[in-house]
């Protein structure tokens, strides 16, 4: 299998053509860029201008902004002048959707253009359509004369461009010969690149986003192994996952995506799209950038090598779980379970499992159990002195795990050394702790693989954890070994936002390749400095296991691992939005958020409509001012609903598709 990036091991970047734009150089090595895009109305010079500002003083280096129309386009100019007079030069985009004359306007007053080749020319109606070879063909010839111009422009005038593919907006050409696949993402823009390259024109940065992570980053995975195969060569490429939400679960869904393919090296510049004001997104931003910065910097230190992979066992452009065996919930075909960590807790209440999902009423001695419930607590050399609820176990220290008299509900954790030198284990569960970083003897992986009760917990020491772990487990495929892993990541990361990063990070790109049967996420919360993220405060003492715990269930959820809660597939919002969107999207969430699997799109404009919620199963977009058209699944339902009722539409859609239940304080368990 061919790799797709310079390692899977030693953190190296994927070397990509030099582009300009304006006199910011993007690729070929040059700092990840980071960038935003508006939210104003376009027409509003003097709004988006400010909001510009805001943006670039939080530190974006490149802002994009929505021009839909021939009138918006013209009016880029006087934006870009105002920004000059106050002193700001940094590069503009113009974002282009339906309209190519409005490209053409753009092209030739601001420093970059992007064009969607699933609506530039194509058209969508999600319509199945046979297509014989030189019917296609006559189809890329119709692309290429309304295509060329703006080539041309651009060559021109020296402005950049990106070929920006996403997967809800492929064309019924694009899905009629490929489905809705990654490989359709990639011809899609390939088709694009092709004919700019005949036309001799480089000054190009592409991009595959979805809102699902898992085809976000096969796309680009396919997109690198496709241009090298084809030219030689790569070009710059821009990250991000779209509709990605709000708070928490934007800024995971983003990570896990965005992350996984920085960790390999791939990616010239990202946008982190939050349904926030884009100066929020910055920071998240240099966050997520920061990490790599630092590795780079790394390299020409002592940080230890980490032995090469030099081939898969598996395809990295498709999704393939590790095949395990089951071990009473952990492995096979279960969903990934989630250990919630209680080792620094000095003393263990009936109270402090609320955090990780069970409520205790101690008038009726009955547990209620959320959807988001932690499946073990690892509670370190402590006995619990309560009587827990019947789906929470137990995880222990071997020697604390002697003391338990109720050896169904406490297993013990086993060092590697302590784990072949005790004989007394369960007959059901044991955790063996492996630093991934650290030789392991051919003894004990050959106790573990003949020990049909072991569960690897795989964390490391090194400084890049995962392409550490990722070995570890590719190791363990090739030869043959096929117990259960629990993926433990410890962040000593000092804000929320860079823990959630980190563990988005760590924990997401490994779920994403098919390896984990379990999330073991820590941290010490009294060396975290700053508790707050997006309006959200948690204590350090009282809610860090909420944290940790809802952090663990957001990526699995993110990476379609496990589905605990609804899903929000909510655009970032631009000048195109025709209602508040970050009001409306809460406002949805308060009312639909017990709807365990269900996704819901809250859409801006029709622009980021229908195709942009591809992936969802009910829709809510902005048809006009004050109006919202509401779908199940690509199909309208009812266009034109006033806003002031919409909501309230929309469960009624919900109710009529069978996807409302009332809301249930939770499942009651008498253990």
């Amino acid at each position: 299998m061919q790799l797709y990036c310079e390692s899977l091991t030693a953190y190296k970047r994927l070397k990509t053509r030099e582009v300009r734009i304006g006199d910011l150089l993007l690729g070929n090595f040059n700092p990840i860029r980071v960038q935003t895009m508006t939210t104003t109305d376009t027409m509003d010079t003097l709004a988006t201008v400010e909001q510009s500002i805001r943006c670039i003083e939080a530190g974006a280096e490149l802002v994009r902004i929505t021009a839909p129309s021939k009138k918006e386009a013209e009016n880029l100019l006087h934006i870009k002048n105002e920004l000059h007079r106050r002193g700001y030069k940094t590069p503009l985009v113009a974002d282009i959707h339906f309209t190519p004359n409005a490209a053409e306007i753009a092209a030739r007053i601001v420093e970059k253009v992007r064009v969607n080749p699933g609506n530039y020319v194509d058209k969508k109606k999600f319509e199945q359509l046979e297509y014989t070879d030189a019917e296609y063909a006559e189809e890329i010839e119709r692309i290429r004369e309304r295509f060329t111009p703006l080539v041309k422009i651009c060559r021109e005038y020296g402005t950049a461009m990106r070929i920006g593919t996403n997967h809800g907006s492929l064309s019924d050409r694009i899905m009629s010969r490929y489905g809705d696949t990654p490989m359709g993402m990639v011809e899609s823009a390939m088709e694009f690149l092709r004919i700019a390259r005949d036309e001799s024109y480089h000054n190009i940065i592409l991009s595959m986003k979805a809102s699902n992570p898992q085809v976000m980053v096969q796309a680009y995975r396919l997109l690198v192994q496709t241009m090298e195969h084809e030219f030689g060569e790569c070009y710059p490429l821009h990250l991000g996952v779209t509709e990605a939400g709000d708070g928490e679960d934007g800024r995971i869904k983003s990570a896990i995506g965005i992350g996984a393919l920085l960790e390999d090296g791939i990616g010239d510049t990202i946008r982190v799209s939050l349904t926030e004001d884009p100066e929020f997104e910055i920071p998240v931003c240099k966050d997520l950038v920061k990490r790599y910065t630092q590795r780079e910097a790394a390299i020409t230190t002592t940080v230890p090598e980490i032995a090469p992979v030099t081939k898969l066992p598996y395809s990295p452009f498709e999704f393939s779980k590790r095949k395990t065996y089951a071990i009473a919930n952990i492995g096979g075909g279960q969903v990934p379970v989630v250990i919630a960590d209680f080792m620094l807790s000095h003393h263990i209440t009936h109270q402090d499992l609320q955090a990780v999902g069970y409520t205790y009423n101690e008038m009726t001695d009955k547990w209620a159990i959320g959807d988001a419930a932690a499946d073990f607590i690892y509670t370190g050399n402590k006995l619990l002195n309560f009587a827990l609820p019947g789906t929470l176990k137990v995880l222990c220290d071997y020697n604390t795990w002697l003391q338990a008299k109720d050896k169904e509900k406490y297993y013990p954790f086993f060092m590697p050394e302590e784990y072949l030198q005790q004989t007394q284990r369960s007959g059901t569960l044991n955790f063996i702790t492996l630093d991934t970083n650290t030789p392991v003897a051919d003894n004990i992986l050959q106790a573990i693989c003949n020990d049909s009760t072991a569960v690897l917990c795989l964390w490391s020491s090194h400084p890049h954890a995962m392409p550490s772990v990722r070995r570890f487990v590719v190791e363990l495929i090739n030869k043959g070994i096929a117990n259960p892993v629990i993926l433990a990541v410890e962040s000593h990361d000092i804000t929320i936002d860079e823990q959630l990063i980190h563990f988005s990070t760590d924990t997401g790109a490994l779920l994403l390749d098919g390896m984990g049967d379990g999330t073991w996420l820590i941290n010490d919360p009294s060396k975290i400095s700053n508790n707050k993220v997006s309006g959200r405060t948690y204590l350090q003492t009282k809610n860090n296991h909420q944290f940790l715990n809802n952090t663990a269930f957001s990526i699995l959820q993110a990476t379609r691992s496990r589905i605990s809660k609804t899903e929000y597939i909510s655009c970032p919002s631009c000048g195109r939005t025709l209602f508040d969107l970050q009001e409306t999207t809460a406002k949805i969430r308060a009312v639909t958020n017990h709807l365990k699997g269900v996704k819901i799109a809250i859409m801006g404009c029709i622009v980021n409509g229908p195709g942009e919620m591809a992936d969802a199963d009910f829709g809510y977009v902005g048809s006009g001012p004050g109006k919202i058209t509401l779908y199940k699944g690509k199909d309208v339902v009812k266009r034109n609903v006033d806003s002031a009722i919409a909501v309230e539409e929309l469960i009624n859609l919900l109710k009529e598709h069978d996807a409302w239940v009332e809301e249930a304080v939770g499942v009651v368990d008498g253990e």
